[in-house]
């Protein structure tokens, strides 16, 4: 364009544009001006400013550039108007970490006037106005991020001026770069720089924190700052969590990419350290060691067991959590200014001060370098948040607890426009209950409504508090009373409050003493009521007044937390001195050195202020015996931890008739099953790995000491986000080696500093872990260890027995009947132990037993239950916590009657009827369950009918639980990048009719969509808005799924997006597609019109399977060159895992613009598969060029699912004509084969799919011959069958290697081409013989293999070696082998490993009486070489061979005459449990798979079998 050295470029954009623009300026002609003109915060503050210009590279960010300055910048901050709130706060990462490394002024204006920041562009544009743009004109929120955008660009100026080249100083802006970077290297597009920083950011304030050179105040600011402009602060952010590249995040990925920051000195990592908010440790970046970063990085520790370094210990631990919340609403509420001093800085108390902010309850600055909160008290005056606007409060139960109340004092806003607050939080938080506290306010008149769960967040608050008198039952957490008790001065009654306290036992009254003390020191006095005796009452008088804060309030150390480091000295004979922490504090945990630690014989001395303990010499600690807890129940988890090596007898005041001496007995702690986790359940689960018994009592546990020495190393401890448990059991890792924390980050409750305290205040050295993503416990339910073992329930009758042993079998688990091992243990049947001890005591012992099994067998099993497991509320408990698959298995309500009906073995349900009792448990097996498995039979089916749904079954079986258990996904492989996939498109209301077709319907597709939409029972879809019945859907997918084991897309494509579900059923559209993932469906078509949050939830309990998240548009109006593709694009990559975009052409053009922008979006590495389709005949170009998931149809559906659909066969054809799929060329390579069937079979099969290929025979004995070298090299070879006498001499023309089971056989079959990235060909060779024989055993064999099954092979050929390796990876243990020639048996049975079971027998009339006999026999030995008739020659087949074993599977390989003579004898002399399988079945079989291998296409086999039956004149 004629561009000289006098040219001057412009850079109009945001940051990629600056960089681009400014790198093309330093480098053409060696330099030529430019001008910055950012339109993007990022660009304004950073990227414009320093006059570094950079191009990105697939190694990492930033790579390749040159500093060169702009001649100006100019910016005007109304563009900041035009910026989505994401990009907005992408700028906002780097003005906080200017602020972080330079002003401490300017911090504090950031974190205290976040809403007034952000408010300055996101309350609608003024450029119409041009508000702003003067100073007369500039509202204080502009001008305030006018002066904040000043600020950081004059920072970033003056450090660059100092120094530009980056030698040191100018490093500090790289502050949280070096991690930030990295992270952004593994997730750029879908993550933004900003986004990034954040985390990192967080990451090295963490790192300077563990080097003891920044406090945990700063790391709180800092954390706290970021999150109220909304980015990230952890890789754990459910917007990067969900993310598939988020799984790349590993810290030898992280590590390797931060190997080449630019700051580093050779090998050695830099980080800009922070020493406080405001200030950095150098001023440039510091080396830092690997292990340091590592430890930061790890999601889970280990504690080196040792001797603390820093013996004696004396430190403070965090401030309360309990008094901090509690001094946090105090001081909100109350008025005048009140400087808190030791608060908690921790997830909880951020929490708590958000939701007073969102309220308008208060404002708050900090003071002494954050050491010192600032409250400005509201006097009880709040605001509902704007509409829209939740509050979350993750996991935060003292914030959920109080702020239910505090939600109530909130007046509507002030343009009315929301009169309701909701409270909401994580997925355990939605789990604890809130019940007893939202009745009791719903009964004093507060408008109150669940949105969920009864009982449970989320909440929709309306203002209204009446007081006066309210009665609350606080038997389960005294947290309810605190929560009213806080808030009663401001309720509406002039009269005051009074509360009552109902239910039985008040739980943990010292909580409920502090809060009343602490409202004393706020100018609010509690009276307790006195009977006429002058007991205390559980009944409080609360007079109507305001809170009068004080000036300064100090905040005790945390007692609960102060357990942990006491424990330790305890554990390893060291001392150790708390501060702040003695016998005057407020806190019932407090008691715990002298009430615990001091009767298991640690020396323990007590101040009014410090607590100090002394530890018995190692080994040395005294069971606790009974010890009541109720005063400090928090601390139970680190009194179970020293029980569990207290092995000294108790103190004999403390011992408890019928226990033993080295049993400790904690009573008192309830309350303790619903706080983060059921901790109870949680303590019995984890020590159980450690090897450490308990048991678990109603109100309580019991833990039975064991020596150190004697607990298992290298347990791996699941936290379940709960830092009691976490620092608990650190506990016990200073003793027992290996012991891994799961969970690191959850000690950010209460103490987020815990592991840098363990080794810089105590001295023991804390290392890094990387866990395995799908065996750590971070996740939900459907995130499970590997091989962890599958639990069954359902009613009796449903089929638990027959699917577990047949999943056991296929999963290779053992099997275990909870029944039988419970009659087993009891000594007698079950009916009869209910008839004698009562259904109370049956459930008792079931309950134990599931305890039991769940602690011993959490891997490597399948767990079946009875029936009625779940009418035990602790039963259901144990399964919602359970670590692994909890399938509930499903029948139809009539087959279980039927069952039940004619069993007797079990115990009668008593004055129930069967279909009472099924409808009382159904809710509860939903609850518990994480996936489901329905039992399909046909009603009125004929036996045959029933035989085929049995083998169907099993089918169905094998892929299910391969499936739900991560052991084999069953995903199109297809899939891949690279290659083509299909998926048919059922248009049915009732699939039943079409499944006898299926096969033909399916033919050369990778998956099925049902489309749940058109189901109909009766037949015909609602115009209106067509909603089948769940129970209608699962019938139908049950159906589908005997009749195929392809992949299953499920989709609801609501009438808007041309389906016929209603688009106003958002719910029922959910509970279908949550039903899906239970069942194991592998694919779900989520809409992206639909709620985000409802998409992310699903995508929660995915488990293995996939989101397709779909838009369709069917206006003609959208165009894929605009900027709404692009959005609906990066929407459906950030829900799904599969994008879907269809859109209809008008013109042909319209499918070359979708292709351009398919290859755009692909371009990125991490770009996820999409499937981009143009409805309507102008659009049948872009179904024939979509390589993924394109939907197809078949002639024989009755209708189109969508207008423009081709069938697959039409597709290929398509294909071949554009170039897109050149004709191959197949043989048969083997000599005599003139006769052979191979090319009808494969002929038909490249027909009937419409593919351009060719099969034809090359008759040869000699492999190396120049005939089949110049096939083999031909650039249109496509594959070949090899039969003998070539099986073993082609082996080597393959330069692409064998297969791990051809080269054990010894013998290829097939010979497939493989490209390899370069262009080159190599060629590979595969066995399909054994997977035909290992199949049609599998599928046809009718009983449970055991270890006791035995198999026969017959012959000694090379095609027994096929049948012994399949039937050994069968599971077969013994394998029976018999050949005319004796020696021969014996040869071959020397050439495989011993571990094959191979056993020579000379006879077919005689077997080892000690070993069932075979009941999978195969005959390798042609048909003429046998006979019924002894002395005949040939194999003589005595009528016995079929006679022991009831039931079995034989297969003759022999193919001519279809009915050989042992396939004969097994017709006429074996039971009608044993199947026949003719030679042609594994032709078919063994032909079948060679195609799926050389085409990636699944054979159209019932079409391929009629041709070769065909051919045979069978």
């Amino acid at each position: 364009s004629s561009c000289t050295r006098d040219t001057v470029i412009l850079a109009l954009g945001g940051g990629v544009i600056g960089d681009l623009v400014g790198f093309v300026a330093a480098t053409f002609m060696r330099g030529v001006r430019f001008v910055q003109i950012p339109t993007t915060l990022l660009a304004m503050v950073d990227s414009a400013v320093g006059g570094k210009t950079a191009i990105d590279t697939p190694h990492g960010k930033n790579l390749i550039g040159s500093f060169w300055q702009p001649e100006y910048v100019f910016i005007d901050a109304s563009f900041l108007e035009t910026l989505p709130p994401r990009e907005f706060a992408n700028g906002m990462a780097e003005v906080i970490k200017t602020a972080a490394i330079w002003n401490e002024d300017e911090f504090t204006h950031l974190e205290s006037r976040s809403v007034e920041i952000t408010s300055a562009v996101q309350g609608g544009s003024t450029r119409s106005t041009l508000q702003g743009q003067t100073l007369q004109t500039r509202t204080k929120e502009q001008q305030l991020l006018l002066s904040i955008i000043k600020g950081s660009i004059s920072v970033k100026a003056y450090i660059v001026t100092k120094d530009e080249r980056e030698t040191g100083l100018r490093n500090l802006v790289n502050f949280g770069h070096t991690v930030g970077h990295a992270i952004e290297a593994v997730l750029t597009p879908a993550i933004l720089h900003g986004e990034c920083v954040s985390v990192g950011m967080v990451l090295e304030a963490e790192i300077a924190r563990k080097l003891g050179v920044l406090g945990q105040v700063a790391v709180g600011r800092l954390t706290r700052c970021i999150k109220a402009y909304g980015l990230p602060t952890t890789v754990s952010d459910p917007r990067i969590a969900k993310l598939p590249a988020a799984r790349g995040l590993t810290i030898p990925k992280l590590m390797e990419v931060m190997k080449i920051d630019k700051k580093n000195s050779g090998n050695k990592k830099k980080v800009v350290l922070l020493s406080r908010i405001g200030k950095t440790y150098e001023e440039k970046a510091s080396v830092v060691d690997d292990r340091v970063i590592e430890t930061v990085l790890a999601e889970a520790v280990k504690v080196v067991p040792g001797v603390p370094k820093n013996d004696p210990v004396r430190m403070a631990t965090p401030g309360s959590k309990s008094i901090s919340n509690r001094a946090l609403v105090l001081a909100a509420l109350g008025n005048g200014t009140c400087r808190l001093r030791n608060l908690l800085h921790s997830d909880d108390t951020q929490v708590m001060m958000a939701a007073l902010m969102d309220l308008k309850g208060a404002s708050f600055e900090w003071e002494d370098g954050g050491e010192t909160l600032v409250v400005h008290g509201g006097q009880g005056s709040l605001t509902t948040p704007p509409k829209g606007k939740e509050i979350y409060l993750g996991n935060a139960g003292t914030a959920a607890r109080f702020l239910t109340t505090v939600c109530t004092l909130a007046r509507p806003s002030a343009d009315a426009s929301t009169q309701t607050t909701i409270i909401t939080g994580n997925a355990r938080m939605k789990q604890r209950p809130c019940g007893p506290l939202v009745e009791a306010l719903q009964t004093n008149g507060s408008r109150i409504a669940y949105l969920e769960t009864p009982g449970c967040l989320p909440l929709a608050i309306d203002e209204g508090f009446k007081g006066g008198h309210i009665q609350l039952a606080a038997s389960v957490s005294s947290q309810y009373v605190s929560s009213i008790l806080l808030c009663a001065p401001y309720a509406s009654s002039s009269e005051g409050t009074v509360l009552e306290l109902t239910g039985g036992q008040v739980i943990s009254q010292p909580y409920i003493d502090m809060t009343i003390a602490m409202m004393a020191t706020f100018g609010v006095h509690v009276t307790r009521r006195r009977n006429a005796t002058g007991e205390l009452l559980d009944v409080y008088e609360i007079p109507r007044a305001t809170y009068v804060n004080p000036p300064v309030y100090n905040i005790e150390s945390d007692a609960s937390s102060a357990t942990y480091p006491l424990a330790i000295a305890a554990i390893t004979g060291t001392t150790c001195t708390i501060e702040n922490i003695g016998s005057s504090s407020l806190q019932g945990d407090a008691g715990f050195a002298k009430g615990v630690l001091e009767p298991m014989g640690c020396t323990v001395v007590q101040t009014e202020d410090s607590t100090t303990v002394t530890g018995p010499p190692r080994g040395q600690l005294r069971a606790c015996g009974y010890v009541d807890m109720e005063p400090m129940t928090d601390a139970f988890l680190t009194a179970s931890v020293l029980a569990a090596i207290a092995t000294k007898p108790s103190l004999e005041e403390r011992r408890v008739d019928g226990i033993s001496e080295r049993t400790t007995r904690i009573l008192g702690i309830a309350n303790q099953r619903v706080k983060e986790c059921n901790r109870i359940r949680a303590m019995i689960d984890e020590l159980a790995k450690f090897g450490v018994e308990t048991k678990e009592l109603d109100d309580g546990l019991e833990i039975y000491g064991k020596p150190v020495d004697e607990l298992n190393e290298n347990a791996s401890i699941h936290c379940y986000d709960d830092h009691r448990v976490a620092m608990a059991f650190s506990v016990l890792g200073t003793v027992v080696k290996g012991t891994i924390l799961e969970e690191k980050a959850c000690v950010g409750k209460t103490w987020p500093n815990w592991w840098d305290d363990l080794e810089n205040k105590i001295g023991l050295s804390v290392e890094g872990v990387e866990l395995d993503k799908a065996s750590s416990g971070q996740v939900d339910r459907y995130s499970f260890p590997p091989h962890a073992s599958i639990v069954l329930i359902g009613m009796r009758g449903a089929g638990k027995s027959y699917i577990g042993k047949l999943a056991a079998t296929v999963l290779g688990l053992e099997y275990i009947d909870a029944d039988d091992y419970l009659s087993e243990k009891l000594g007698s049947g079950l009916s009869d132990y209910v008839k004698k001890e009562g259904w109370p005591a049956f459930r008792n012992a079931e309950l134990e037993v599931l305890f039991e099994l769940l602690r011993t067998r959490p891997c490597g099993a399948v767990l079946s239950l009875g029936g009625g497991i779940v009418e035990t509320p602790a039963a259901r408990e144990a399964l919602k916590n359970y670590r692994g698959p909890v399938v509930h298995v499903e029948r139809d309500l009539e087959a279980i009657v039927k069952y039940l009906t004619d069993e007797k073995t079990r115990p009668p349900y008593g004055d129930a009827t069967i279909e009472e009792v099924f409808h009382r448990r159904e809710p509860w097996f939903a609850e518990t369950a994480t996936h489901q498995f329905y039992s399909y039979f046909k009603t009125g089916a004929t036996e045959e009918e029933k035989k085929v749904a049995s083998n169907a079954l099993k089918a169905e079986i094998v892929r299910y639980f391969k499936h739900i258990s991560g052991l084999q996904p069953n995903l199109a492989p297809n899939l891949a990048k690279g290659k083509r996939s299909y998926f048919l498109s059922l248009t049915y209301p009732d699939i039943t009719p079409a499944l006898s077709i299926i096969d033909d319907l399916t033919t050369g597709v990778d998956a099925i969509e049902l489309r749940v939409d058109l189901l109909s029972p009766s037949g015909a879809v609602n115009p209106d808005g067509n909603i089948p019945p769940l129970s209608y859907v699962a019938t139908q997918l049950a159906a589908l799924r005997q009749s195929t084991n392809l992949p299953i897309v499920f989709t609801v494509r609501t009438k808007s997006q041309g389906g016929a579900f209603p688009d106003t059923a958002e719910p029922e559209a959910f509970a279908l597609m949550q039903f899906a993932l239970r069942s194991g469906v592998e694919y779900v078509d989520v809409e992206i019109t639909w709620s985000e949050k409802r998409i992310e939830a699903l995508s929660k309990v995915k488990g293995f399977s996939k989101i397709v998240a779909s838009w369709h548009d069917w206006s003609g109006g959208f165009k894929w060159t605009g900027v709404t593709a692009m959005e609906k694009h990066a929407t459906a990559s950030l829900l799904g895992d599969i994008v879907k975009l269809v859109g209809k052409a008008n013109e042909v053009t319209d499918n070359f613009d979708l292709f351009s922008f398919v290859e755009s979006v692909s371009a990125s590495p991490t770009s996820k598969p999409i499937i981009a389709i143009n409805m309507g005949a102008e659009g049948q170009l872009s179904r024939i060029l979509n390589s993924t998931f394109s939907p197809v149809s078949h002639p024989l559906l009755p209708t189109k699912a969508a207008p423009g659909q081709l069938s697959f066969a039409q597709i290929q054809a398509a294909l071949h004509l554009v170039g897109q799929l050149p004709a191959k060329q197949f043989y048969l390579f083997g000599s005599p084969i003139q006769h052979s069937p191979s090319p009808t079979l494969h002929n038909t099969a490249f027909q009937t799919l419409g593919l351009p290929h060719k099969f034809s025979i090359l008759e040869t004995a000699q492999v190396n011959s120049d005939g089949v070298k110049a096939v083999l090299s031909s650039p249109d070879f496509g594959g070949a069958a090899v039969t003998i006498p070539c099986k073993l001499d082609i082996i080597q023309l393959l330069d692409g290697g064998v297969s791990d089971d051809a080269s054990v056989i010894g013998a290829v079959n097939t010979v497939i081409p493989r490209t390899k990235l370069d262009g080159t060909v190599s060629l590979y060779g595969d066995n399909t013989d054994w997977q035909a024989i290992r199949a049609l055993a599998a599928q046809r064999l009718t009983h449970t293999i055991t270890n006791k099954t035995t198999g026969l092979v017959i012959g000694a050929g090379g095609t027994s070696r096929a049948a012994i390796y399949a039937l050994h990876n069968l599971g077969l243990s013994t394998i029976f082998i018999f050949n005319r020639t004796l020696e021969s048996a014996r040869k071959l049975a020397l050439s495989f490993p011993e571990a094959y079971g191979l056993r020579v027998v000379d006879s077919l009339d005689c077997f080892p009486p000690e070993i069932e006999a075979p009941s999978v026999i195969v005959g390798t030995v042609p048909a003429q070489g046998t006979s019924l008739q002894k002395g005949d020659a040939g194999v003589y087949l005595p009528p016995t061979l079929f006679t022991r074993a009831p039931s079995g599977v034989v297969i003759d390989m022999a193919y001519k005459p279809a009915d050989t003579p042992l396939l004969n004898l097994a017709k006429t002399s074996a039971s009608e449990s044993w199947s026949r399988v003719p030679g042609v079945e594994v032709l078919l079989e063994q032909g079948c798979r060679q195609f799926e291998l050389w085409t990636g296409r699944r054979a159209p086999r019932q079409g391929v079998s009629e041709a070769v039956m065909k051919f045979y004149h069978f």
